[in-house]
């Protein structure tokens, strides 16, 4: 492994000191690395300074002494490419840090039926960065069992939870809501929203007061997840004035709290979500952040809020070269998905996390929803070791084609129930019934006379299932494991193959998510001196996880 110069650069620096703002370095010639692999080790150390020099016609690297102006240094050595310290603390925008009490500005997004389980936020969370419990699809009780463990094992935070938007079960989303209220759960990553709801504005405006200096104090923070700029623009904007009237005149908020809320946008940061597992867009990431940051700053000139809204970046960070494509293009935080599901401690089964471990990037594919399957959206999913997108496929398929269960033709019927359900329609009734008597009376109240919606709850049945199926291992259920995945998993198995972070059993959230970081820093290292006209061998240009970082 060789570091060079052009030929160029090396006559510019070594022959030729005094054109055009040289610099010079002054230090111990005993500190220089000449090796390949010592001026490598040099260059990962980021956070320490590292200057590239030209000694006796070589191309050297040290961490020790000083550079300045060649004018003021008769011995010292041509500074090729100076490089300053840069702490992976450093990445991303400090306010964002700040605000939820982070080392890093990284996060792992919810993956629901608490995939993102309270280990992960818990590893995150005492690695410095922030974990968001995947709380939809589980039920109160589980989510409140899961707010008690986190709260005793961060009772100081750093941690959030899922909300997402249920347009089938607004009920649920209530009871969601208030438990986090009544729990103190002060950071709620929203997801899947198509517009405000009262539950999302409530926690918001529940949460504000003003501080002995007329401040607004905001103790309850939104991270809200989309790709859609006319969702963006609820969430960047105050809340409307007729919905928080509507809130203070059922007691869920005060009038004064409607009054604070006018004066600050809903959400605290936006994480663009490009192509992802789950529910996605798929946006590609170089299109979506520069028009989302462009769309915050022409509502922030308007609104003139203290504190701007934060733009992060999620969906496809699933390497260094991806985390740092995203910072510099202004995220100001990055968001893991897809490759935390594949870590020690996602709550999911063994077979799930080594099937995600050898996906490749193309293994993916769109299959209907479950939350929103008569709305016709879609998520993105792993399609090998499975055969659930395409039942899926199928079950929509005959949703659309069929006003009722009954209306099916025979044959194609026996093999629903026979292939995909494995049990007869009518009992599968029976247990939905029950099953929402219990979480939300509503959805078995709006199917009555209407055979087709009561399909769509029998369809949904095997919708919903299929994810527990996956996350518990369900025996002779594989083939019809749904497991939400998009191609930043097979981005991570390409970047990690060869590597110790190949097998499954070493992956752990908070030390791939350092991994991240760290190769960031690097690239953004070899960047520097490219700019600066050095020519690097291509081994030089790759981060590769050695060892781990926690």
């Amino acid at each position: 492994m060789t570091l060079t110069v052009t030929p160029t650069q090396t006559i510019l620096h070594a022959l030729n000191p005094n054109s055009a703002h040289p610099l010079a370095w002054q230090g111990p010639l005993e500190s220089l690395c000449y090796h390949a692999e010592e001026i490598h080790a040099a260059l990962l150390e980021t956070q320490r300074p590292v200057y590239v020099l030209l000694h006796q016609g070589q191309v050297v690297a040290t961490h020790e002494g000083e550079v300045v102006p060649a004018r003021f240094s008769q011995d010292g050595l041509p500074a090729l490419a100076p490089l300053p310290a840069l702490p992976i603390e450093q990445l991303g925008d400090p306010a964002f840090r700040t605000c939820y009490g982070l080392k890093y500005a990284l996060y792992g997004g919810a993956m629901a039926n608490g995939i993102a389980s309270e280990s992960m936020v818990v590893a995150l969370g005492q690695a410095g960065m922030m974990g968001s419990f995947g709380a939809a699809g589980c039920s109160p009780a589980r989510v409140e069992a899961a707010i008690q463990r986190i709260q005793s094992e961060l009772p100081e935070g750093p941690y959030a939870f899922n909300l997402i938007h249920s347009p089938n079960e607004p009920s649920l989303e209530g009871r969601v809501v208030e438990l986090y209220l009544k729990h103190g759960v002060t950071v709620v990553e929203a997801s899947a929203f198509l517009a405000l709801t009262p539950t999302i504005v409530q926690y918001r405006a529940a949460g504000l007061s003003l501080d002995p200096d007329g401040k607004i104090r905001i103790k309850n923070r939104v991270i809200v997840k989309l790709s859609r700029k006319e969702v963006a623009v609820h969430f960047l904007q105050p809340a409307p004035v007729e919905m928080l009237s509507q809130l203070v005149a059922e007691g869920r908020i005060t009038a004064e709290q409607s009054a604070l809320a006018q004066r600050i946008p809903v959400a605290d940061d936006i994480t663009v979500e490009a192509d992802s597992g789950g529910h996605t867009d798929n946006r590609p990431l170089v299109c979506l952040v520069p028009t989302m940051l462009a769309l915050r700053d022409e509502i922030q000139a308007r609104q003139q809020y203290e504190q701007p809204v934060r733009v992060g970046a999620a969906g496809g960070i699933s390497t260094p070269s991806a985390a740092l494509a995203a910072l510099m293009m202004g995220a100001a935080y990055v968001a893991t998905g897809s490759v935390n599901q594949a870590c020690v401690e996602a709550g999911t089964c063994e077979y799930v996390k080594n099937q995600l471990a050898k996906a490749s990037m193309a293994d993916v594919m769109m299959a209907p929803s479950a939350d929103m399957f008569e709305m016709g959206v879609k998520v993105q999913l792993l399609k090998t070791g499975t055969l659930f997108p395409m039942r899926a496929q199928k079950l929509y398929e005959l949703y659309t084609k069929y006003n009722s269960i009954e209306e099916i033709p025979v044959e194609e019927r026996t093999r629903l129930e026979q292939q995909i359900l494995k049990r007869p329609p009518e009992q599968i009734w029976q247990d939905t019934v029950k099953f929402f008597l219990e979480r939300d009376p509503q959805q078995i109240e709006r199917a009555k006379d209407n055979p087709k919606r009561i399909m769509a709850l029998i369809f949904r049945w095997y919708l919903g299932l299929s994810s527990r199926w996956a996350v518990a291992g369900e025996k002779g259920r594989e083939m019809d494991y749904q497991i939400w995945c998009g191609p930043a998993m097979g981005t991570f198995n390409d970047w990690t193959r060869g590597t110790y972070l190949e097998t499954p059993s070493n992956r752990r959230v908070a030390d791939v998510a350092l991994h991240l970081l760290s190769g960031a820093a690097y690239l953004y290292r070899i960047q520097q001196l490219k700019l600066q006209g050095m020519q690097l061998v291509s081994e030089l240009e790759q981060y590769h996880p050695q060892r781990p970082l926690v």
